[in-house]
């Protein structure tokens, strides 16, 4: 299995579990996030929600192989899993908590933005690199890490793409705390406790009361993101980009306007 989910003490555990492929994420292993989800919300027993990874990686973002296989002509059609996936995250009436530890690539930084209770290992490295594939952001983070960050930050990672560490996500908001990688996923499952142990329909409304200002732009972003991201990805920059990755060489764009 390259997806772990469980269900014990009222929290529903998705567990990253690829190490051999850095948990790179395939159409699969989405489809299985979003069904684990959406079964959450019918299931009464299950208060609260925990994504993790490995100790040493969280995930590598998308396997580009699968991803590019199942492309198609580039468009993102919304029954696609990561799509699927994206609308379970989004609209998880459960607390979600996230525990990260090693890299965070690409989606794996974004859906932190849509996590309740976000924590990091010290080992923690996070990157957004949409435009070094010739892509743009996706799942609402153009407008969600600049909400969190400020504008200049945000700018800084999803315009450059490149790496930052645990504290740098803590000062942009990006995680609540920082810990020691060996106490990172105890941690997270004992906050995850705390909050199944709390009032269901409390923590509920909570969270609901708290997205419900953000609800409908991150809606109408991610239908905008997803639209453009799908044409740039039938684009020559992007076919630029990919081929050089799987050649192994530095990508060439001086040639596009």
């Amino acid at each position: 299995m390259t997806i772990q989910t469980t269900k014990e003490n009222g929290i529903l555990t998705i567990e990253f579990d690829r190490l051999e492929r850095k948990n790179a994420i395939t159409g699969a292993m989405y489809a299985t996030m979003a069904d684990a989800l959406l079964d959450a919300e019918q299931d009464r027993a299950i208060r609260a929600v925990l994504i993790t990874g490995k100790p040493d990686i969280f995930t590598a973002g998308n396997d580009l192989d699968d991803f590019l296989n199942n492309a198609g002509d580039g468009a993102m059609g919304e029954d696609r899993p990561v799509f699927r996936f994206m609308r379970a995250l989004e609209g998880c009436t459960r607390p979600v908590v996230a525990a990260v530890a090693g890299a965070a690539v690409g989606i794996g930084t974004t859906m932190l933005m849509h996590c309740d209770l976000v924590y990091c290992a010290d080992n923690a490295k996070f990157s957004m690199p949409f435009t070094q594939l010739g892509l743009c952001p996706e799942f609402a983070s153009s407008v969600l890490v600049a909400q969190s960050a400020g504008y200049t930050r945000a700018a800084e990672k999803l315009m450059l793409g490149e790496a930052f560490g645990a504290q740098e996500a803590f000062e942009m908001g990006i995680v609540a705390r920082v810990l020691p990688a060996a106490e990172l996923l105890a941690f997270a499952q004992g906050q995850a406790a705390k909050l199944v142990a709390l009032p269901a329909a409390s923590i509920r409304a909570t969270k609901a009361l708290m997205r419900r200002p953000r609800a409908a732009l991150v809606a109408e972003t991610m239908d905008v993101e997803n639209k453009q991201f799908g044409a740039m990805l039938a684009g020559a920059e992007a076919k630029e980009a990919f081929t050089a990755f799987f050649q192994k060489r530095k990508p060439d764009f001086s040639k596009f306007d």
